[in-house]
């Protein structure tokens, strides 16, 4: 599998293709862990249909994609689609080891793939849609694929601060590490829908209507030692940017750092880290 031509969103394609990206695919079963009740709150909230034609964007390692297909069962089809080579292998290998036979992975950029034109039921995403260059384009190609009648369903982070599985580890390299140059509001990342005004301008610029933010809150829970959970917590979110560009001394110092600031929320078999999202609902 190889990726489409490259196209507006180059960098986070290089990015998800990259030490990013294997990351993921080596965590995968740890990772789908903690974020499948974001996903399931989604699915819950889009109301999956038996026989039912589903777009997964930013799919990744495929667990979204194979709950989806579960729910939709054989006699619908789910279309992932991510930019991430190495993720959807992974995701292609589990679709076939679960014998979901109904699934397709493409290797596209979403927000100008070649959709076939009113044909999905359902566009869903669990934290893959924040990242698009320009998103109000990128939603509307997305529209473009979808059925009169059809719904979107996405969970997107809340506010940094209302995020300790980010505050936490950020703090830490900070001791450590220069801060980055600042993001500007509603720039491509995974913050980039924390503001409800955005999200409901850029789906309604988009095509979408009757836009709708639901509050959703959870505890990530890091199973494993302080060891483990610490080095798992550094290789999440913006911290892990922090880290991998940071010197090997700085690196060294960051992780003996982590490996403390865990320690004193270890309860013995792992720890629990806040985490606040919206479920995005909108119809086509």
């Amino acid at each position: 599998m190889a990726m489409a031509p490259r196209g507006v969103n180059d960098d986070q394609a290089d990015y998800w293709n990259g030490d990013a990206g294997q990351r993921w695919v080596d965590g995968q079963e740890a990772m789908d862990a903690m974020l499948a009740p974001f996903g399931e709150a989604a699915m819950e909230a889009a109301g999956v249909a038996k026989g039912a034609e589903v777009i997964d964007l930013g799919c990744g390692c495929g667990g979204t994609t194979l709950e989806l297909a579960r729910r939709t069962g054989p006699m619908g089809r789910v279309i992932g689609i991510d930019i991430s080579t190495p993720m959807l292998r992974r995701a292609q290998q589990r679709a076939s080891e679960a014998g979901l036979s109904h699934t397709l992975f493409i290797n596209t950029d979403a927000s100008t793939h070649g959709f076939e034109a009113q044909k999905a039921d359902l566009a869903f995403s669990r934290f893959g849609v924040m990242f698009f260059a320009n998103p109000i384009a990128a939603f509307a190609n997305i529209h473009r694929g979808m059925r009169a009648e059809g719904h979107l369903a996405f969970a997107c982070w809340r506010p940094v601060g209302e995020n300790e599985w980010v505050t936490v580890p950020r703090e830490v390299a900070l001791r450590h590490v220069a801060p980055p140059e600042p993001m500007k509001p509603g720039a491509p990342g995974p913050f980039a829908f924390a503001e409800p005004a955005h999200v409901a301008t850029v789906l309604g610029r988009a095509g979408f209507r009757g836009v709708t933010l639901a509050r959703f809150d959870h505890a990530m829970r890091h199973e494993g030692s302080v060891e483990e959970v610490a080095d798992a917590v550094a290789r999440m979110g913006p911290a892990s940017r922090l880290i991998l560009d940071a010197s090997e001394d700085e690196r060294s110092r960051i992780l003996d750092d982590m490996r403390e600031t865990v320690s004193r929320r270890h309860d013995g078999k792992g720890v629990d880290l806040q985490s606040a999202a919206w479920i995005v609902t909108a119809s086509a």
